[in-house]
């Protein structure tokens, strides 16, 4: 396919990720500006009135508010960010930043998390107003900077200082959900009803500082070294909530297995399983070493970062826990914390939208997950909004789709676009 016969959608995700809006984390990152200043006149051209919100320089958040028929209904929060993680250009076998579409993939930094879903977002909104309808509510289109830290230089500080965007919101949709997945030889989709809580820890072990030629028996790289392998090593007990035991239930279903073995069944599921897994329990996974600098020196202090997941109000027991884990020469600090949320199956928006996939792909089944991360729908919950994750994707069998979350050579198949496009407006028709 040439450029200019590609699907609308395609060529808005392609547009988007040609913009590096990388995010490095701790107030480090490119901005999202640009990318910002495209969604705006996007959305300009199909006649919305767009408001911006840029607390810190580069830091751009953009909304829009599509009337619906009916006003008297409860608005719906559409939203993604324009964030991504950064690329490491030589490990890749594309540019990274080039929207290049070969093999029937678009390829590219936010092909699949999530600039493919503010593809999504605008071209479902763009058919529905060019065809000269509307909505069936008021839709608030959000798009926020720095998803990718947490949110607390986006999302987090939107709704603080521009909580009116989103008056008379109950509900919201956005990444993580919706997309499907094989099981022995069946497909399902997977909705999104609740996430993990993020806790970002840093570990600080102090020492004495000396010639690195001594002997020595109080180095902070040494402590430290061992606090993370423990970290590393801990293999945290698994824990079903009300989500992850419907989520087996229905594995079970498709497989026709016994439900005593979660994780057996979550190995059904292929290149899904580690997703999968991870919801079933905590998650403390090491991410970044920090001492020293000079060879020959002993540093007085070492840290290291630590990502961990837990399953929603079990927060402060694994902080207690990771604690006496590492010892209490090791200090703990607490870079960000979120909160984990869970919402029940069922419910008026649940039904649209697995109507929605049900129109599109008759007969598969529709199961719920909980989220082993997190999104900007923590931030939108503070203001009494319950998201859920709705990017829908048909996605072929072998695709290892959740592996490329922050990963490397990350793409999506074009018609998986089509497919979510599709489903997206006819949700917003309907709903």
């Amino acid at each position: 396919m040439t450029p200019s016969s590609l699907p609308e959608v395609v060529r808005v995700a392609a547009d988007l990720i040609r913009f590096d809006t990388s995010n490095y984390g701790g107030g480090r990152a490119e901005g999202e500006r640009e990318a910002a200043e495209y969604v705006t006149a996007y959305l300009q051209e199909l006649g919305l009135e767009v408001e911006s919100y840029e607390p810190i320089p580069r830091r751009t958040n953009v909304m829009a508010r599509v009337a619906g028929r009916d006003r008297s209904l409860p608005a719906l929060v559409v939203h993604g960010h324009l964030d991504v993680v950064p690329a490491v250009a030589e490990d890749w076998t594309v540019d990274p930043f080039a929207g290049i579409v070969q093999d029937g993939m678009l390829w590219g930094r936010g092909a699949v998390d999530m600039k493919n879903m503010n593809a999504m977002i605008l071209t479902a909104v763009a058919d529905i107003l060019r065809a000269g309808e509307r909505p069936a509510r008021d839709l608030v289109l959000a798009f926020f900077a720095d998803e990718e830290n947490g949110g607390v230089e986006g999302s987090a500080l939107v709704v603080r200082d521009r909580p009116e965007w989103f008056a008379g919101a109950e509900t919201a949709i956005s990444e993580v959900g919706g997309y499907s997945i094989t099981v022995d030889d069946r497909r399902a989709y997977l909705l999104q009803v609740g996430e993990k809580a993020l806790i970002w820890i840093r570990l600080v072990a102090r020492g004495r500082a000396g010639h690195g030629s001594r002997l020595h028996d109080d180095n902070a790289v040494t402590a430290l070294a061992e606090a993370v392998a423990k970290i590393g090593r801990t293999r945290w007990p698994l824990r079903l909530t009300p989500t992850t035991s419907a989520l087996i239930a229905g594995l079970g279903e498709l497989t026709g297995r016994g439900t005593d073995d979660p994780d057996a069944l979550a190995a059904a599921a292929g290149p899904a399983e580690a997703f999968l897994r991870s919801t079933f329990r905590t998650t403390t996974n090491p991410t970044a070493l920090s001492a020293g600098y000079k060879h020959n020196v002993i540093p007085e202090r070492a840290e290291a970062l630590i990502d961990v997941r837990v399953l929603p109000g079990t927060e402060d027991a694994v902080l207690a826990e990771l604690q006496q884990i590492v010892g209490d020469e090791i200090e703990i600090e607490t870079v960000v914390r979120d909160i984990g949320m869970e919402t029940p199956f069922e419910g008026e928006l649940v039904e649209a939208m697995v109507a929605s996939l049900g129109r599109h792909d008759p007969g598969v089944p529709v199961i719920p997950y909980l989220l082993g991360a997190g999104t900007d729908n923590k931030a939108l919950s503070t203001l009494g909004i319950t998201g859920y994750g709705f990017a829908p994707l048909r996605l072929p069998a072998d695709l290892d789709f959740t592996g490329m979350f922050h990963g490397v050579d990350e793409r999506v198949p074009v018609d998986s676009l089509v497919f979510g496009q599709r489903v997206l407006a006819d949700l917003l028709r309907s709903y």
